[in-house]
């Protein structure tokens, strides 16, 4: 099974491209902390190359950005191919299928914050006013 889940923060703004089928494809690096650090070592982070296709890479390029943390779910895939000079070059890149906002809302474009959000419900979820207005 090839199966990834990670959860970190963007390295930098998502860039959106186009196929010459006109298929939307985007790319970002995430940053995904390891899970401990030696006492009195600083904690370390991957960056990890991702690719996000169609609907969802045009989704990922106009609501994600810099420092944001974000999850995604999806497989690795090795990609191979060859330079100018004829030297084999190999690139591993995680293939997203599941795009989510992990952290909560901070500023809009506007630059004025967001009012605090309100306290997880028992059942997980957080309760949403009528006017909120969704990225979807």
């Amino acid at each position: 099974m090839n199966k990834v889940i990670l959860m970190g923060r963007l390295t930098r703004d998502p860039e959106l491209r186009y196929t010459n089928n006109n298929l939307a494809v985007c790319s970002f690096t995430l940053a995904v902390n390891r899970a401990y650090a030696k006492q009195g070592e600083e904690r370390q982070a991957d960056f990890i190359p991702i690719v996000v296709w169609d609907k969802q890479a045009e989704f990922c390029s106009k609501y994600f950005t810099k420092g944001q943390q974000v999850a995604v779910v999806g497989r690795i895939q090795v990609r191979s191919w060859d330079d100018n000079e004829g030297k084999k070059r190999y690139t591993t890149e995680v293939v997203a299928s599941e795009t989510f906002f992990a952290d909560s809302k901070r500023s809009d474009t506007s630059g004025r914050p967001h009012e605090q959000q309100p306290a997880q419900s028992s059942d997980g979820f957080y309760p949403l006013e009528e006017d909120d207005e969704l990225p979807f």
